[in-house]
């Protein structure tokens, strides 16, 4: 399944509570059609003692967030952007890249 989204991007949330957050994607849940997102949607877990937290208690942690509320920032201008996928040869070898539609030279986004 091709996602608009990849871990390692910077996306913005364009709907739900987190609405306007910005981060990094850390993980995708493709299955599930979720992302989770570095300091956005931020719950507490509760969680028992053990070894490397004697005390145990309450840790923040990121929960997963729709890829739908997910919107891609474009690398060269910092501004959200749509995706759009092409093919392209080179060296005789065809591969699938993703690349910003606002962009005016549509660049190829890593």
């Amino acid at each position: 399944m091709k996602l608009h989204i990849k871990k390692g991007d910077t996306v913005i949330v364009n709907s739900g509570d987190c609405k306007g957050q910005k981060g990094t994607v850390l993980r995708v849940l493709i299955k599930k059609n979720r992302a989770i997102v570095e300091g956005v949607n931020m719950v507490k877990k509760a969680t028992k003692p053990s070894a490397e937290n004697n005390q145990g208690g309450f840790v923040d942690k990121e929960a997963s967030i729709h890829l739908s509320n997910l919107m891609l920032i474009c690398p060269e201008t910092g501004k959200p952007t749509r995706i759009g996928r092409k093919v392209v040869e080179a060296d005789g070898v065809k591969r699938l890249v993703r690349y910003s539609k606002k962009s005016e030279n549509k660049k190829e986004i890593k």
